[in-house]
């Protein structure tokens, strides 16, 4: 497509931006990561992103486009170059949607809700939590990824679930995510993890260990 700037403003440690940086590596988009400070936003992240004040935000060619999922759309239907992110059948496509909401609306916050909870609540939390689990894992049975054979939308909005999740429980001390309660979750994080792109871009599970633990102490 010509002479093209592409910028992504984010967080290494971010599941969010680590998102828009799969699809941009899978797509072959060479492009300049501006790296944030969330403790101290930069003009440029206001300027772009005035209503969240988040990250990620992609500039092309100087235009903002905001929001992981929507992003991961833009790229698609942007750079036809690489594989797709979304199927074209549009039946297929709108389950994508609806799963990859299902990860942010459901998964994240039962996770985080984890996290911030203690004793009987906590026990309730870990119930929600493996209700959504087992909801993504039966959508799993009989492919290796969402939406098939290769990688796709769902399966990288899943990101969280595959590296995220783990070192979250690891830190409060809860095994959840075992083959013998969630096998075909198990069998596609380590499908997911292998991938090469995959493994080129989400983050050493160690570097999360420590910046969790560095943003929210040791215990939980």
């Amino acid at each position: 497509m010509g002479d093209q700037e592409v910028k992504l403003l984010g967080v290494w440690a971010s599941v969010f931006s680590k998102r828009v940086e799969i699809a941009l590596k899978m797509k072959g988009i060479s492009y300049e990561m501006v790296a944030q400070d969330l403790s101290n936003k930069s003009p440029e992240l206001l300027r772009y992103n005035p209503v969240h004040k988040k990250v990620p935000v992609l500039l092309h060619n100087g235009k903002a486009i905001c929001e992981s999922l929507i992003i991961l759309e833009y790229i698609d239907e942007t750079w036809k170059s690489g594989p797709s992110i979304l199927p074209e059948d549009p039946f297929a496509r709108s389950t994508a949607r609806f799963w990859a909401k299902f990860m942010d609306d459901k998964i994240h916050p039962a996770i985080w809700k984890i996290w911030g909870s203690r004793g009987e609540e906590r026990e309730k939390t870990i119930e929600e939590a493996t209700e959504h689990l087992k909801t993504i894992e039966n959508e799993l049975k009989g492919k290796k990824f969402f939406g098939g054979d290769e990688i796709g939308l769902v399966d990288i909005a899943g990101n969280f679930v595959a590296l995220w999740l783990d070192v979250i429980l690891d830190l409060v001390g809860i095994k959840l995510l075992t083959k013998e309660k969630f096998p075909r979750l198990s069998e596609w994080t380590d499908d997911f993890l292998s991938n090469r792109v995959i493994k080129e871009t989400l983050p050493p599970r160690e570097d999360l260990l420590a910046i969790f633990r560095s943003l929210f102490g040791q215990s939980n």
